[in-house]
């Protein structure tokens, strides 16, 4: 299904409780590029290759690069887990080098510079994790299991959030999009829906990819999304 198609059905969603204008506007909160990190993200995180092939496709029509796309699957497998993340990456592999084949030759964008040599990624973690959150992260479980508090601070902030080619508003819809997905996960999508829009992202682009998830993936998850944006919109 083409990318117009599902923002289409999503903007038919919107309407049944909102007027024809607002939910056009709240489609219209999430660009195309942003559209497609939301559904290249959700199908990855689901393992559904087959919409995967069609949301990639769609993603390098609309403008994301090649590095781009690495990313968000680098991005997946923090979230999913590794073997979603390879199986991603194998398709959009395979997606290249078909396009390259018909002689598309698509934009490979900005490669991420180097890991400062002088610091540790523990440390530039711990900067990009109180950054992205808006204050210093650790007691409750983080003192109960001192190595995942490590592990989150020096590889997923450090390592993987510091590679600049794809941004942290990005990065944050993406994992919104994956988190949606993913059953028994609500206490985490809620926690990164406040993260995304304390960084920028805005209520109208959060109720947009609650509705696009629904209609990509089915009414429950949609409304799953919604009702935990409530939640963090009513704090």
């Amino acid at each position: 299904m083409k990318l117009a198609a599902l923002v289409a059905g999503a903007i038919f969603t919107i309407i049944s409780f909102t007027s024809v204008s607002e939910a056009a506007e709240t489609m219209n909160a999430l660009n195309a590029k942003q559209q497609s990190i939301v559904t290249i993200s959700a199908f990855g995180a689901k393992g559904d290759l087959d919409n995967l092939k069609t949301s990639l496709n769609v993603g390098l029509d609309a403008g994301l690069t090649v590095n781009e796309i690495k990313e968000l699957l680098v991005q997946l497998y923090a979230y999913a887990g590794f073997p979603r993340s390879l199986n991603a990456i194998t398709t959009f592999q395979t997606i290249v080098n078909e396009r390259k084949a018909k002689g598309i030759n698509d934009t490979m964008g900005k490669e991420p510079n180097p890991l400062p040599a002088d610091r540790s990624s523990l440390e530039f973690g711990t900067e990009n994790q109180t950054q992205l959150i808006g204050q210093a992260v650790g007691g409750g479980i983080y003192d109960f299991v001192p190595a995942i508090d490590r592990f989150l601070k020096a590889h997923l902030f450090g390592d993987i959030f510091q590679r600049d080619n794809l941004d942290w508003r990005s990065r944050e819809l993406a994992t919104i999009a994956i988190l949606a997905c993913i059953d028994g996960l609500n206490p985490q999508l809620q926690g990164h829906m406040g993260i995304g829009m304390h960084n920028g992202l805005t209520a109208e682009q959060l109720r947009a990819t609650a509705a696009l998830l629904g209609d990509t993936l089915g009414k429950s998850y949609g409304d799953n999304a919604s009702e935990v944006l409530r939640k963090v919109l009513n704090r």
